[in-house]
């Protein structure tokens, strides 16, 4: 297990772990991330061991409900927690500002994804259909 450190990050420490990860085809640009959480609550929140940023979540608020919209953990930093802390802070967050609930999408090609999120209690609410099954989306939503 690796010591790592969670706290209120920026979206250059974001930018530096999105550009390591290979499942991510299309890169939102700093820009994008920052049009998407202008205006509305949301959370940064970055995990750094000594030398470096190792993951991140961002989260907003989207039509009243807290919406998980985009995390990573570096390749080399996978299986030591990482996502796992990240996600309990998020959700620690959330309640703190007084949401009851937290809601996600993540793709059928990303069963890492769905599996985290089915073992942290979110359930499947929906699935919006893609001209590739790898593509569909699947929603989900935890209450707190």
């Amino acid at each position: 297990m690796m010591n790592f450190t969670i706290r209120h990050g920026d979206l250059d420490s974001v930018m530096e772990v999105l550009h390591a990860i290979p499942e991510f085809d299309h890169l939102p640009s700093k820009e994008i991330i920052n049009q998407r959480i202008a205006g509305v609550p949301n959370l940064i929140l970055t995990a750094h061991d000594a030398s470096a940023t190792l993951g991140f979540k961002i989260g907003y608020v989207r039509e009243g409900v807290f919406y998980s919209w985009l995390g990573a953990v570096h390749p080399q930093s996978r299986q030591n927690g990482i996502a796992k802390a990240l996600a309990d802070e998020q959700e620690k967050w959330a309640r703190q500002q007084g949401y009851d609930r937290i809601w996600m999408k993540t793709r059928n090609r990303f069963p890492e994804m769905l599996i985290m999120a089915i073992r942290r209690g979110f359930k499947i609410t929906g699935i919006e259909t893609r001209d590739t099954l790898s593509e569909n989306r699947i929603y989900l939503e935890k209450h707190f």
